[in-house]
């Protein structure tokens, strides 16, 4: 390789693509394509990146394997970050193992870092720590050992134990400062904030507090019943019943919740769940049908009794009640948590992390542009949605991925 390349190289591992594209702007064969499709991807081109990346594979010998797999992988962070989840996995995986095979262990390591972060983004936690214990940061350089942190703390954050995700931070901080790449140290201190925002409301007795994330940690640890209107389940303990696939019962639950210790009446529960204003016998005949159904599916935790005007909670042995809300609730809350990182999505990729069909996203984003939330950028296939500023508040409990006990 001539010096002018391992200059250009360099430059992009320190955070410099500028020094890099004055090195191998006017060249045209594969390593410089290689290298200038990476320096214009940090600068933000993405379109003309992945252009480049291909041009260069492309360019590269049949011979030139481990090249080829270097370009697959530089290409896999780009739908990464352009939140291209379609993007073909297999081929990273593919590119891993010709990597590994040929002894480049640095690129086989990022390979996975990125396969890691995609599972994180699907909510995929279990797989993405699977892969994450199979690599010893030691042997990492000071930019993975962040990455490798960052995505450390990113599961420990979605599974509510903070105390984890501060240590992971502070890895991650300490490895960014080490690399001494500016914008990496920025991305750490931008994800590390996440424990210092509001993550939830707590509702007990009419009366909402704001909770920090290690907050929640906390009110999830005690022997209350928690419904959580974050990810639609009620917990106690070790105990947890999903109601995420019956969002009438949800309703109804959450309105008992919120008068606990007082009871709902009839009108406020039908409003909730039904949305019927003026209640007429069929109505409060369906009220008495999913009262029975919500019984039954609280029986460990509850039960609910009948009264003159409505219903009443009862807890298993005298247990409290409280519930825990998003810090702002609003429709399509998922998915504008999604944007916070202010990140452009596809309408293809929110349906993968969301796990939802691509005709559900689209209504709600159309939903979300006509009250003026997120905007469109492009058009067909390229089109992108993003939120005109992102959020000011932690996202954690409503991005994809289980809590404990789900």
């Amino acid at each position: 390789m001539d010096s002018m390349i391992t200059a250009a190289a360099r430059a992009l591992a320190s955070g410099d693509p500028l020094g890099a594209l004055n090195r191998v702007a006017l060249r045209d064969d594969a390593p410089a394509l290689a290298l200038r499709g990476i320096a214009m991807a940090q600068l933000g081109d993405l379109d003309r990146a992945k252009a480049l990346l291909k041009s260069a594979a492309r360019a590269f010998g049949p011979r030139e394997a481990v090249a080829r797999a270097r370009c697959v992988v530089a290409e896999a962070e780009i739908a990464l970050v352009s939140r291209d989840l379609t993007w073909p996995v297999k081929a990273l995986a593919t590119a891993e193992a010709t990597l590994t095979a040929h002894g480049d262990w640095l690129n086989a390591a990022h390979a996975k870092m990125l396969a890691i972060r995609r599972l994180l983004l699907i909510g995929r936690l279990d797989d993405a720590a699977a892969l994450l214990a199979a690599i010893d940061p030691a042997t990492l350089p000071p930019p993975l050992q962040a990455a490798h942190a960052l995505s450390a703390a990113g599961i420990a954050i979605r599974r509510l134990r903070t105390a984890a995700a501060r240590e992971a931070f502070m890895r991650a901080a300490a490895a960014a400062r080490q690399a001494g790449i500016p914008a990496l140290i920025r991305e750490v201190e931008d994800a590390a904030t996440v424990l210092q925002s509001p993550a939830g409301r707590l509702i007990v007795e009419g009366r909402a507090q704001s909770l920090l994330p290690g907050e929640v940690e906390a009110l999830l640890a005690t022997d209350r019943i928690v419904v959580d209107a974050c990810r639609h389940v009620v917990r106690c303990g070790e105990t947890t019943v999903s109601l995420a696939t019956r969002p009438i019962l949800f309703a109804l639950l959450r309105t008992l919740a919120e008068a606990f210790p007082g009871g709902a009446s009839r009108e406020s529960l039908l409003l909730r769940a039904f949305r019927a204003r003026h209640a007429d016998e069929s109505h409060r005949a369906r009220l008495r049908v999913e009262m029975g159904r919500l019984r039954a599916e609280l029986e460990p935790l509850a039960g609910i009794t009948a009264t003159k005007d409505g219903f009443l909670l009862v807890p298993r042995e005298g247990r409290a009640v409280a519930v825990l809300a998003p810090p702002h609730d609003e429709p399509h809350a998922d998915m504008l948590a999604l944007f916070a990182d202010g990140e452009a999505w596809s309408s293809s990729a929110l349906a993968i992390a969301l796990g939802t069909s691509a005709r559900t996203v689209q209504r709600a984003l159309e939903q979300l542009s006509t009250d003026g939330k997120v905007q469109a950028i492009g058009r067909g296939r390229s089109r992108r949605w993003l939120t005109p500023t992102p959020g000011a508040f932690s996202t954690v409990l409503l991005l994809p991925g289980p809590l404990p006990g789900d």
